[in-house]
């Protein structure tokens, strides 16, 4: 399985950006999609996650209401919808994949960075 990240960038806080993640390989074991993120000096943390098959979706608190995560399970792909930006979002963001039968995200994208100024 292989990730592509894409979709970050530079933004003003208030805005929104909207990040994309390809899939490819063995997809049709996808248990979920996650989207992480680390900021400069912090730890990795779990930004949200969603069901392959339901859909079902969940976030960390900090995000909840300005945050969309969706798929599309023909295209193979999960996003990431931000709105409302401010600068406690910067940071590089990876796309994770967890498989049927696996209790971790075993693969991840490479990262894209979104860049929040005030």
């Amino acid at each position: 399985v292989q990730l592509q990240a894409s979709g970050g960038g530079l933004v003003q806080a208030g805005g929104s950006l909207r990040l994309s993640c390809a899939a490819s390989g063995r997809t049709f074991r996808t248990l979920e999609m996650a989207w992480f993120r680390q900021a400069p000096g912090k730890e990795r943390e779990h930004v949200a996650t969603i069901s392959w098959r339901t859909g079902g979706a969940s976030y960390t608190d900090s995000v909840k209401g300005r945050f969309t995560i969706s798929r599309d399970k023909a295209k193979e792909t999960a996003s990431l919808q931000m709105n409302s930006l401010n600068s406690e979002d910067t940071a590089v963001y990876y796309c994770a994949m967890r498989l049927l039968g696996r209790s971790g995200f075993d693969f991840w994208g490479q990262g894209t960075l979104v860049t929040v100024s005030s």
